[in-house]
């Protein structure tokens, strides 16, 4: 059972707002970047342009949690359940969860793709996915390392099932709560192929987050699940070997 959050409806709201600021704020500057002919912005796979709309959300997200939780006066540990005597139950629960649902989404994803392929729908790849693929720099693979371990997991789980879930349902509205911050979760990643796995997935970590009462517990989940997916990524772009 998920305990009550002290979250006040006027900071959720400028957290919301200060949010779609930064990244409008972050997606402007790289398109005017783009357009003076700045290297790293010149296409819309390349890196400063991958940079610039991953910092201007995930990366603002961790500045704006920070002044979230000073106006509620909690602590990270507090919000994010680093310490407690049911801190190992939750970790090895979200490790057990990883391990089942993982299989379920990949195949979910397979799925859809073929769904919209047979369609005549050819989908794209992600514009960070194809950069990955093209790129042979070790530094952009740690920094998507590094985001899709840490930075992302961090934030999207503290703004979607840590804030917007138990804020809506202590409105008294669960459904929406439920299915309506899911979601939203999957549309964030505008990419088609990959709404429907990806709404699944949030269910699940919310099912996750109020079974343990621990956000680590998503974190760790969401964090594993991206792992996952970045070394599959990184075994699909290695170069063919020839005997």
């Amino acid at each position: 059972m998920l305990s009550e959050k002290p979250w006040r409806a006027e900071v959720v709201m400028l957290f919301c707002a200060a949010q779609f600021a930064c990244l409008c704020l972050g997606l402007t500057i790289g398109m005017l970047l783009h357009r003076a002919g700045v290297a790293g912005f010149k296409q819309p796979e390349d890196f400063g342009n991958i940079l610039f709309s991953t910092l201007s959300f995930q990366g603002a997200a961790w500045l704006l949690i920070l002044f979230f939780l000073r106006l509620h006066q909690t602590g990270w540990a507090a919000a994010f359940g680093w310490r407690g005597p049911k801190l190992k139950a939750a970790l090895f629960t979200a490790v057990k969860f990883i391990m089942v649902i993982l299989p379920v989404v990949l195949l979910l994803q397979l799925a859809c793709v073929s769904a919209l392929e047979k369609f005549g729908w050819l989908p794209e790849k992600q514009v960070a996915v194809l950069l990955l693929l093209k790129s042979q720099s070790v530094w952009l693979t740690v920094y998507f390392g590094v985001f899709a371990v840490v930075i992302a997991p961090v934030a999207e789980e503290f703004i979607f099932r840590g804030m917007l879930f138990p804020f809506v349902e202590q409105l008294g509205f669960p459904k929406l709560a439920w299915f309506g911050v899911s979601a939203l979760f999957a549309l964030i990643h505008m990419n088609a192929p990959t709404f429907v796995p990806l709404f699944v997935f949030a269910l699940t970590l919310t099912w996750l987050y109020e079974k343990t009462d621990n956000l680590l517990a998503p974190i760790t989940a969401h964090a594993l699940f991206n792992a996952t997916n970045l070394v599959l990524l990184l075994w699909q772009s290695r170069p063919p070997t020839h005997e």
